[in-house]
């Protein structure tokens, strides 16, 4: 599997002959809805078959949450992993193309029809929508740390807050 997209029903945990999947994450994160989707597909391949996660050197933000609810998860004292966390980032290409001469007019059916645009700077309105996106993804991904690796949620809110490090290693 790779990319970000799978495919609806996945062959691998369709497949009879194929007892286990074995994946290999060596990604610093990214797209919180491609981690998303595949992080779903991961959960209904482990109601089929076991799923390990075996992390290369660097499995972080979006590389951990892909991992986080396989079966067990190797990983290298030296891999990079964690980054719970959910930032935002807005392009604002205002002044570049008024250096450039360029200017943007606009017309609108609501007050944030256009709340995507890289042509101005985005208002405190919708700081504040982007701003409630990104607390309800990263309760959701603490969450989600906390029920598929058993631990108590203010355990991982401890180590979260977007922090990477070396894997950390469970006591059994």
């Amino acid at each position: 599997m790779g990319g970000h997209r799978l495919p609806a029903k996945s062959p691998l945990r369709q497949d009879d002959a194929i007892k286990a999947i074995v994946l290999r994450v060596n990604s610093p994160g990214g797209s919180g809805t491609a981690s998303e989707e595949i992080q779903r597909e991961i959960r209904l391949a482990m109601q089929a078959k076991p799923v390990v996660v075996s992390m290369g050197s660097v499995a972080a933000s979006g590389g951990y949450y892909i991992a986080t609810y396989s079966d067990r998860i190797f990983a290298e004292p030296t891999t990079i992993t964690g980054s719970i966390g959910v930032f935002g980032l807005f392009i604002n290409f205002k002044q570049l193309a008024n250096n450039l001469g360029v200017t943007f007019d606009s017309v609108k059916t609501g007050r944030v029809a256009d709340i995507f645009s890289v042509y101005r700077p985005k208002t405190e309105a919708e700081l504040a929508i982007f701003q409630k996106l990104v607390d309800w993804f990263y309760d959701e991904f603490t969450s989600r740390v906390a029920e598929s690796r058993k631990l108590d949620k203010a355990k991982v809110l401890e180590i979260a807050q977007g922090r990477c490090g070396r894997a950390w290693r469970r006591s059994s």
